[in-house]
């Protein structure tokens, strides 16, 4: 059938018409290629240049400030310092093993090192960095940015590192950080991104392990961009974290040092209590470590002399010593049986020198007794038979129930390792732990701070405090969290009769100002510093009836070992409290000779700006105690550091 030539010509038109709309959208597209495509090859070649060396993109935690930690005046005792670092990441570094050899000959790393590296960065997942090494100078630094190149991978980067400028002041206080560990890990459901960084340090002892929450912060992220060398070609976006909070304790940094110093060679520990407040002053534990050798990683040379040193010091002795507190503890024993009602300040007991019981004698130190004996005799001589004699009346029930209204058997909560609790024993206490019945016997050696009685220095420094003020102190070691006021606890009254307070204090105070009194040597003489304390010896070995019989061994004669402890306890000013203190010296000795004096000069050094003034000691001791003071290896309190002594 012939088409119309009308409709032929129609349908031609429209077939242009197609032909023309087609042609327009494809020359449309291949306009809009075009100009894509001199986008892409013109404006963006830079960046896809490097997508084409096969860069990528990579998310990396930045590591918050860690919070420092300064006294109770500011003085800086935790900080941070520039640490410069190299860090290697296995995905990027290929054959993880030939680079870290080729970085080896770049900085100093022994063999040794090396290795422990390589078993590192094969045990971990390829893209975590791992820090090969730390603590670089300037020159090993540039070295590894120059030779970059030759260290696919490989990253040096400026950090922060933990550095306690007063190194062993306060080593058992403030505690050291370290790697994470598993051990470390186990227990927690969902840790902190941050643990999971390889040699992430975190607290390890001390006020840096029992506030970490609070003095790591929280990370930042960064977004870096790395070709396929693992090199760092840019840093994309980067959001800061939240830095540690800052914390302030209630120790000043100055008596503590002082403390130190006093300390010495002796195996011992001083803690000094605030008698207003509760704030911990000083807390010394002798000998000491340089916590900074645990954060640069201590040689197994150097944490073997510290674990063989019969000192033991890396023992917090402040907190965790448990020690027999010896006639300190009759404080307690008067107490408890001034509140029993049997006896009064003013009721007398005969002393001939022993007790008998069952058949055994019970000594008293002085061997031919002290005679007829009251309260406040009993405490400042010492007679250990008034105790042995009002024990037996009061009971080891009521004993306890006032050791532990004054602090004692009970574990106090400030974020310090290994704190004991001791052992304040009742009837109930040793037919649980021994399962046997309490015995008088028990009671006469409970009485007078040995058997099973066991106490802290911490513990006697609050029984002391509390005595001196009457209230229930609550000991604080952390003063400020970020310039804000920790609350302190409250203080209620101990509910202990004024009248039986005094009647114990006179005693304390005759104990060092009285004629007779065994601490009479370590008096103040200045009357705005008048001291009051209270001496102890507790045996660490039984004397046997042929040795008291023929003349007890001298401690001076004995190994160290197995010498007696030495304490003291007391408070000053006597007419109104501020600090209270107590000493042990581990194999000490006399508490009167080797616990008192040490004692007296850092409650002096509290209650002066600088050194104990020599007007305060008594005339006779003035030589002695300038040489003393002159030789003790205090820090400057500008800079921190302890002068070299030079011979004369």
């Amino acid at each position: 059938m012939r088409r119309n030539p009308r409709e032929a010509e129609e349908s031609n038109r429209q077939l242009n018409r197609r032909t023309l709309m087609l042609g327009g959208a494809m020359g449309a597209m291949v306009a809009v290629l075009g100009v894509r495509m001199r986008y892409l090859q013109v404006e963006q070649a830079d960046e896809f240049k490097l997508l084409a060396e096969e860069n990528r993109i990579s998310i990396r935690l930045i590591p918050p400030d860690r919070g420092l930690i300064r006294d109770r005046n500011g003085k800086l005792i935790a900080n941070n310092e520039q640490n410069y670092r190299v860090v290697i990441t296995r995905e990027a570094a290929g054959d993880a093993e030939l680079v870290l050899r080729r970085l080896a000959r770049v900085i100093p790393m022994t063999p040794e090192e090396v290795e422990r590296a390589i078993e590192e960065v094969k045990s971990l997942s390829a893209f975590v960095p791992v820090t090969v090494a730390e603590r670089l100078s300037w020159t090993d630094f540039s070295k590894v940015a120059l030779n970059a190149p030759a260290l696919p991978g490989v990253t040096p980067e400026v950090g922060l590192s933990r550095k306690y400028p007063l190194d062993t002041d306060f080593a058992h206080v403030v505690g050291y950080v370290g790697p994470v560990s598993e051990k470390d890990l186990e227990g927690l459901q969902s840790p902190d991104p941050l643990l999971r960084i390889p040699k992430f340090q975190i607290g390890k002892i001390g006020v840096e392990k029992w506030m970490e929450d609070t003095l790591r912060g929280h990370a930042g992220t960064k977004r870096i961009e790395v070709n396929s060398a693992g090199r760092v070609m840019r840093e994309l976006e980067r959001q800061e974290g939240d830095a540690g909070a800052d914390i302030r304790l209630t120790i000043d940094a100055g008596v503590q040092n002082f403390a130190q110093a006093r300390l010495g060679a002796e195996s011992a520990a001083v803690v000094m209590v605030d008698v207003t407040n509760g704030d911990i002053i000083c807390c010394a534990s002798a000998p000491s470590f340089d916590p900074n050798l645990f954060v640069r990683g201590i040689s197994h040379t150097d944490y073997k002399v510290l674990m063989e040193n019969d000192h033991r010091p890396l023992a917090n002795k402040t907190v965790s010593g448990a020690y027999p507190p010896g006639s300190t503890f009759k404080m307690v024993t008067a107490l408890a049986a001034l509140e029993a009602g049997v006896i009064t300040p003013e009721t007398r007991v005969r002393c001939p020198g022993y007790i008998e019981y069952g058949g055994r004698r019970f000594h008293c130190w002085k061997r031919g007794g002290h005679g007829s004996v009251g309260l406040v005799r009993s405490l400042s001589e010492s007679c250990d038979v008034y105790y042995y004699d009002i024990a037996q009346k009061v009971g080891i029930d009521k004993i306890a129930e006032m050791g532990r209204k004054l602090g004692l058997g009970q574990r106090f909560d400030i974020p310090m390792s290994a704190i004991t609790e001791g052992i304040m024993p009742d009837k109930q206490w040793k037919l649980e732990k021994h399962k046997q019945d309490w015995r008088i016997g028990d009671t006469i050696n409970a009485s007078i701070g040995q058997g099973y009685v066991l106490t802290s220095p911490l513990q006697l420094a609050v029984m002391t405090a509390r005595i001196a003020s009457g209230r229930a102190l609550v000991p604080r070691l952390v003063r400020m969290v970020n310039d804000q006021e920790l609350p302190l606890a409250e203080a209620p009254l101990l509910e202990i009769p004024q009248a039986h307070l005094d009647g114990v204090r006179l005693g304390m105070h005759e104990v060092v100002n009285g004629d007779h009194g065994t601490g009479k040597s370590s008096r103040v003489v200045d009357p705005t510093m008048i001291f009051a304390g209270k001496s102890g010896t507790s045996q660490v070995r039984n004397i046997s009836k042929a040795e008291r019989e023929a003349g007890v061994i001298s401690n001076d004669d004995l190994p160290w070992d197995r010498r007696d402890h030495a304490l003291f306890v007391g408070f000053a000013p006597f007419d109104a409290p501020r600090y209270a203190v107590a000493v042990v010296v581990e194999h000490g000795g006399g508490g009167s000779t080797a616990a008192a004096p040490i004692a007296r000069d850092v409650i002096l050094r509290a209650m002066s700006d600088g050194l104990p003034s020599l007007e305060a000691y008594p005339s006779s001791q003035r030589g002695r105690i300038e040489s003393m003071l002159k030789e003790l290896p205090l820090r400057d309190p500008e800079t921190g550091i302890v002068p070299a002594k030079t011979e004369t």
